[in-house]
C-alpha cells in the first residue's frame, strides 16, 4: 500500500470498495487530489478548473471533486476513450484530447471565461496552452510535471520550450496567479479527516475510479514506464499474486 504503514490498521472497510481502493481514491492519489485542490486551490462555485493528466488517478479525482464544489470542469487527456469517460463517467463538463485536438483552440472554446484553477500534473505544452487563459488571480497547485521529468535542470530543456521560461514567468507576475508545488507526505497526519470526507462519496458511487492492472512483477518496470508516458487509464497497479 502507499499509505503509512502506522495508519493501515486503522483504515475503514466500506462495503462493495476494493481493498486496492487504498492504494488509489482513498489512499496517497486521492490526498493529492483533495488537498492539493482544497488547500491551495480552494474552488468557488461557478470558477473553471482545468485538470492535465485528467483520467489519471489523480486528475479524475481532482475533477470529481471540484464538480461537487460547483465548478465547471476541463479535463485534458491522451485518448478519444479516456475523453469519453471522463465526461460521460466522471462528469467533466469537457474533456479534450491532446493527441488530436489543438489545446489552446479547444480551451478558448470550452473555458469562455477564462481558468480559474489549473490543477497542474504534466507542464510542457499542455501547461503552455492553459497559462494565457488563466485569470487573474488565478491558481496552480503543482502536482507532476511528467513532461519534463528526463529534461533535468529547470525541466526547459534545450528544446523550444527553453524559450518559454520568461513569459510563464510574466503571465504568473501580470495575472498574480498563485502557483505552489506540494508534496502530499507532508500531511499524513491529516489522513483521517480526508477519509472521513472522501470515504463516504467513494463508498456511495459519487466519485467514480478505475484501475489498469498489469499481472505480474516482471511486468512492473514496463507498467512504470507506460505510467509516465500516459499508457495507463486510471490508477497503475500492479497484481503480483
Amino acid at each position: 500500500s502507499n499509505l503509512p504503514g502506522s495508519s493501515l490498521n486503522a483504515l475503514p472497510r466500506l462495503p462493495g470498495v476494493p481493498l486496492t481502493a487504498y492504494m488509489g481514491p482513498l489512499g496517497a492519489t486521492g490526498m493529492t487530489a483533495y488537498f492539493g485542490l482544497m488547500d491551495i486551490a480552494k474552488p468557488k462555485a461557478g470558477e473553471t478548473v482545468v485538470v492535465s493528466a485528467a483520467a489519471g488517478a489523480v486528475g479524475s479525482m481532482v475533477g470529481q471533486i471540484a464538480k461537487i464544489q460547483g465548478c465547471r470542469v476541463v479535463g485534458i487527456a491522451g485518448s478519444d476513450e479516456k475523453c469519453k469517460w471522463l465526461t460521460e463517467v466522471a462528469g467533466f463538463d469537457a474533456a479534450i484530447n491532446y493527441k488530436t485536438e489543438d489545446v489552446g483552440a479547444a480551451l478558448d472554446k470550452h473555458c469562455p471565461k477564462g481558468i480559474d484553477v489549473n490543477f497542474e500534473n504534466v507542464g510542457g505544452k499542455v501547461l503552455s496552452a492553459v497559462l494565457p487563459l488563466m485569470n487573474r488571480f488565478g491558481r496552480i497547485p503543482i502536482c507532476g510535471m511528467i513532461a519534463w521529468y528526463d529534461l533535468g535542470g529547470l525541466g526547459m530543456g534545450d528544446g523550444p520550450g527553453k524559450d518559454q521560461l520568461p513569459r510563464a514567468w510574466r503571465t504568473i507576475l501580470v495575472n498574480r496567479l498563485k502557483v505552489e508545488g506540494f508534496i502530499i507526505t507532508d500531511g499524513w497526519h491529516r489522513l483521517k479527516e480526508f477519509l472521513g470526507e472522501v470515504a463516504p462519496l467513494v463508498a456511495n458511487g459519487t466519485i467514480k475510479f478505475t484501475e489498469d492492472v498489469a499481472e505480474g512483477l516482471e511486468n512492473a518496470p514496463e507498467a512504470f514506464m507506460s505510467m509516465l508516458k500516459g499508457g495507463n487509464f486510471g490508477k497503475q497497479i500492479v497484481k503480483i499474486a
